[in-house]
């Protein structure tokens, strides 16, 4: 789940008898790997289409790509399409009944993401080409930090649900003001506050593969987990490239 997928897709389709959270443990486990292995599939493939795209795709296509994504009303055009193509995707990847939909839907996600990503990546790499691997560590850090942190306590964070749609909303709308009215809202205060958001999506969604996900959504449940460690990398690079250029 991130600030652009508001749906519950361990909601859909199923019974509360095939809940993680009332599963045999040795059901739970193999549910728990399969989630996460397919969590590291998506990572690679988002890894191996950004370096397709920066192998194969000459500067000056790339720069004007960027000026065209990033500029202005072209962005918010972006970010609709994102929007739209993130609810079909986690429509494919809850949906019960094929799963050659949910494959279609979590890899659809990913490209849609990785088309998302290349005008701040190769912003990134023209500023310093250390700052992409230094914020995706710092991702996986963090990610692997807060994880540990839902196991190890099995606190259930569903609760966070309605806070962090609310939150993501009025980040939404923060976004949108900033350009349409063409303001520079995003100091490094807010971007930390978005990484906090990102945070909180990562204990809400690691809590629902442990307690709230049926035991056959391993699928829509990488795609949720891949969602937000999408939404924090977007603002720990954001930081970084902050920090960056302030030096």
């Amino acid at each position: 789940m991130s600030m652009f997928d508001q749906q519950n897709p361990y909601s859909y389709g199923y019974g509360n008898e095939s809940m993680a959270a009332y599963a045999q443990e040795s059901e739970r486990t193999a549910f728990i790997r399969r989630t996460y292995a397919h969590l590291a599939a998506a990572v690679a493939m988002f890894i191996a289409i950004e370096t397709l795209i920066f192998s194969v795709t000459p500067a000056a296509t790339l720069n004007q790509i960027t000026g065209l994504m990033f500029g202005g009303f072209g962005w918010l055009l972006i970010l609709g399409g994102f929007m739209f193509i993130s609810w079909i995707a986690n429509a494919w990847a809850a949906n019960p009944g094929s799963q050659g939909k949910q494959y279609a839907g979590l890899m659809l996600y990913v490209c849609a993401q990785a088309v998302l990503f290349v005008p701040l990546l190769w912003i990134a790499k023209q500023v310093d080409a250390q700052i992409i691997p230094a914020a995706g560590a710092l991702t996986g850090i963090v990610f692997l930090g807060l994880t540990a942190m839902v196991f190890l306590t099995r606190a259930d964070f569903s609760w966070l649900g309605r806070y962090l749609w609310l939150a993501g909303m009025v980040g939404l709308g923060l976004i949108v003001c900033a350009i349409v009215f063409n303001l520079n809202i995003f100091g490094l205060g807010v971007i930390g506050l978005f990484i906090l958001l990102a945070a909180g999506y990562i204990l809400y969604d690691t809590s629902n593969v442990l307690h709230h996900y049926n035991t056959n959504q391993h699928v829509a449940a990488a795609l949720a987990l891949f969602a937000s460690v999408a939404l924090l990398f977007w603002y720990i690079l954001q930081f970084v490239l902050s920090m960056q250029s302030r030096d």
